[in-house]
């Protein structure tokens, strides 16, 4: 009698989980594997068999140098999900990830999503904005560290008695070692509510609300915890400022794709303009006055996302335990949560019933087996490959000129690998300078035309776009 009691009292909270686990589903059809994941899965079986990396194993052009390996933690992890599920662990790990986001958006806002069923279905839906996302990357665990510190510190802001924002410093140890590269937002948003939690004010439709001195104590030393909390991985103090080191790397910011800054020129964009409109248009025609502080989040997520495709997710993430606050109540009937149920069967069959294409994702690569094997058979030891290239060399246990690792390379030869690439600066000194045995193209970049047409270099494989030469001379 208890279960019957506590399923007729909670069947629409049971009804939104299992649609958000559905949601979940119908995400994961779009995973894929990227160049990137490969050398993660390939660090992670180094470091599970022979100890954690500090310098690069990857490549012969920077061999030994320092690498700041602040994923490392994910990519032991992801190995050993590899070890235990097969071809399927991306889906598994994948579907973990944003099924344990979902819940803690709604378990950190769990009245107000039941408060207006059809806006919250509308709201999941939006959810579509991590297609960007679905991959088997730390970004992904990254977001459920998100989602728990905007939890913790918006519990403390409502409740001056709140004790879960204390749980934060633990959060930002698994975040340095996980994604260290994302970690200092766990101290970056405790600053955000302190500084803009000291004003008091009316004006217009918006309100401050100041904060009390119990609460500034606690954001604060909360705020001091994590970053002390942050230096506690395998590279120390390197973490906190490694962040923005990236940031302010040019060359990096100006050529990596999920750098690229959000644009009206590229109409998969539109989706995030799209997304932020519908945040503006709710909270200006609410009958509700905007928090300060929700209206400083909201520009300081539309400063990442319109500074950085890679930040899309995180305008959605804090918006979640925002928006229901401007969104009015509206009662549902006893049927609502079997159309919830309903709507979910139907995104589980659909996710069913293209499931061979998903588990066909899992398996595409760029490389086909007659290029691997020629390429080991060849044995190049100053192989010259293009920047995409890189992580499936390295998955295939061949030494790499560059890889996904722009971080490592970009103080030694990143901007080099650009003006050969390009055939731009002087680029004929360059290849000298690095003495090619190989080179690994695309077709479609500069440096193929060169090599098509120079006497010193023989074509020796080539397969739709990818083209292998040998230096002859």
């Amino acid at each position: 009698m208890k279960i019957k009691h506590f399923l007729n009292k909670n069947k629409m909270a049971i009804a939104i989980m299992f649609f958000l686990f559905s949601m979940v589903l119908f995400l994961l059809l779009t995973m894929r594997v990227e160049s990137d994941y490969l050398w993660h899965i390939k660090a992670g079986e180094y470091m599970f068999n022979h100890g954690i990396l500090r310098t690069d194993v990857f490549s012969w052009s920077v061999n030994g140098r320092y690498w700041v390996s602040h994923e490392w933690l994910f990519e032991i992890m992801i190995y050993v999900f590899k070890l235990l599920f097969g071809k399927f662990h991306m889906l598994i790990y994948g579907g973990f990830c944003l099924f344990s986001l979902f819940i803690i958006m709604f378990f950190g806002n769990f009245k107000n999503y039941l408060k207006n069923i059809p806006f919250t279905l509308f709201w999941i839906s939006l959810s579509l904005i991590f297609v960007v996302y679905i991959q088997a990357r730390p970004h992904l665990i990254s977001f459920c560290f998100v989602a728990i510190t905007i939890w913790f510190l918006y519990d403390l802001y409502k409740n001056e008695n709140s004790k879960k924002v204390y749980l934060l410093p633990i959060v930002s140890i698994f975040w340095a070692n996980f994604h260290g590269g994302s970690s200092n937002l766990s101290y970056l948003f405790c600053l955000i509510f302190l500084i803009f939690g000291l004003f008091s004010f009316n004006f217009s439709k918006i309100e401050a609300k100041r904060l009390t001195f119990k609460q500034m104590k606690k954001y604060f030393i909360v705020m001091l915890l994590c970053i002390v909390s942050i230096c506690i991985n395998i590279h120390g103090f390197k973490m906190l400022i490694y962040p923005y080191l990236n940031i302010f790397d040019s060359v990096m910011v100006n050529n990596i794709l999920e750098w690229q800054p959000t644009t009206l020129n590229n109409f998969q964009h539109y989706f995030y303009f799209g997304l932020l409109c519908i945040i503006i248009f709710i909270m200006l025609f609410s009958k509700k006055k905007i928090l300060f502080i929700d209206f400083i989040l909201l520009g300081v997520c539309t400063f990442l996302g319109l500074k950085s495709i890679r930040f899309w997710a995180y305008t959605y993430i804090v918006m979640s335990f925002i928006i229901f606050n401007y969104i009015d109540e509206k009662r549902y009937d006893k049927g609502s949560s079997l159309i919830v149920f309903f709507a979910g069967i139907c995104l589980i069959l659909f996710f069913v019933v293209n499931f061979n294409f998903v588990s066909s994702n899992l398996e595409k690569r760029t490389f086909n087996d007659e290029l691997i094997l020629l390429l080991k058979n060849e044995n190049p030891s100053r192989l010259y490959n293009m920047y995409d290239y890189g992580g499936e060399l390295i998955y295939n246990d061949i030494l790499v000129f560059i890889d996904g690792r722009a971080d490592l390379y970009s103080k030694y030869n990143y901007k080099d690998y650009l003006d050969i690439s390009s055939l731009q600066g002087d680029y004929i000194k360059l290849i000298d300078k690095y003495d090619f045995d190989y080179f690994l193209v695309n077709s479609d970049y500069p440096i193929s035309t060169y090599l098509k047409y120079n006497d010193d270099y023989k074509n020796i494989y080539n397969s739709e776009k990818i083209i292998l030469y040998k230096k002859v001379n």
